[in-house]
């Protein structure tokens, strides 16, 4: 009788992790795992160059398992070049937890993340991140210094999600400046698409500037809450992506500029705070910029979160973290003009911009 000879590669991903097309040398990929608590969470981490590497913990249902790998190294990388081009000393990090937040998430899960991180010795350094509280930090911080974002009675900086909103709302006026000519906002239409803690707060700039404000997520709860408060519109419609409009702003998952919707979208600027809004930087970035869309780069413009953070590394204060957060519409702008100028898309130039910072510090570093 003839033996069936099972080839053990089809039982598994092929592809390896050092083959993740988001992998891009990264430096240290940390899977954690912890029967008793149920926990199990990936930290990658980018590039310590700059820094020790922060970033946030998201918590999320994914999928599958690789679903979450390539979210932490898409998101870690970007960190990198946040941090980067906004001109921190710090290194690109990011950590997933596989499960429901609303229902997976306990004391004793956060403690042993903790651990985990405290295990890296200050190499990352974590912060909240979607599925995550300020209550959730200081869990941690109960078993590591390592983490930022924690309660201001604990000497943090707080909720960074205000600021981060506020650096969004500075970046699309910045992009509006470009597109339209003018950075007022009155009467501009605007799509912004998710409303958690960042996307609420940014209907709250753009409401208070006048301008008209179509809001979408999938929890309607939500939704009617932030109508009753802005006197926002919400979106009843089956393709936002289609609707006339002046700005979209996704805040919610990245990638909601991929091949389904960039022929569709009508909007004349896109600037939110999701992370990794191209699906494919290099080509989406290109069509973009083919379709005469002013696309603000996410990880310039979401970058008031990691600023506000950054104050409780270096000690300073509110003022400061504003006034490096308003900067942010001085270096979008600059960046939407040197992509004119270079001609090379807006991502593309935004990434040159923190890539060659980073190359400078490697090269005084040699010396």
């Amino acid at each position: 009788m003839e033996t069936e000879v099972v080839n053990t590669n089809e039982l598994y991903k092929v592809d390896p992790v050092f083959g993740q097309q988001s992998f891009d040398n990264h430096e240290q990929i940390v899977f954690c795992n912890d029967k008793d608590t149920g926990l199990k969470a990936i930290i990658g981490i980018h590039n310590t160059v700059l820094g020790p590497a922060l970033g946030g913990t998201r918590m999320w249902q994914y999928t599958s398992e690789w679903e979450a790998l390539n979210d932490v190294l898409r998101l870690s990388r970007g960190m990198t070049f946040k941090s980067a081009i906004t001109g921190l000393n710090l290194g690109g990090g990011k950590a997933v937890i596989i499960g429901d937040a609303k229902t997976q998430k306990t004391p004793e899960l956060m403690k042993r993340f903790g651990e985990f991180v405290h295990s890296l010795s200050g190499k990352y350094i974590t912060a909240e991140d979607i599925g995550m509280n300020t209550e959730d930090m200081d869990l941690v911080r109960s078993v590591t210094p390592y983490v930022t974002g924690i309660s201001e009675t604990l000497g943090g900086a707080g909720n960074p999600s205000p600021i981060t909103a506020y650096g969004v709302f500075m970046g699309m006026k910045a992009a509006a400046k470009y597109a339209f000519g003018t950075d007022v906002l009155e009467d501009r239409v605007v799509y912004v698409q998710g409303i958690g803690h960042v996307g609420e707060v940014l209907v709250e700039h753009l409401t208070n500037e006048g301008a008209k404000v179509h809001i979408a997520d999938i929890n309607q709860e939500r939704l009617e809450e932030v109508r009753d408060k802005y006197g926002a519109t919400i979106y009843e419609g089956g393709n936002i992506y289609a609707e006339e409009m002046d700005i979209y702003a996704p805040c919610a998952l990245g990638a909601t500029i991929n091949d389904q919707t960039i022929s569709q979208l009508k909007a004349k600027v896109v600037a939110g705070a999701a992370n990794n809004q191209l699906a494919e930087e290099q080509k989406h970035g290109l069509e973009l910029r083919k379709k005469g869309i002013v696309y603000a780069p996410d990880f310039l413009i979401n970058a008031g979160g990691i600023i506000n953070v950054y104050a409780e590394l270096e000690n300073y204060g509110r003022q400061e973290i504003m006034s490096k957060t308003e900067n942010i519409y001085n270096t979008t702008l600059e960046i939407l003009k040197n992509a004119e100028k270079n001609d090379v898309t807006t991502h593309q130039a935004a990434f040159n911009m923190a890539n060659r910072r980073i190359e400078e510090r490697k090269e005084k570093n040699k010396q």
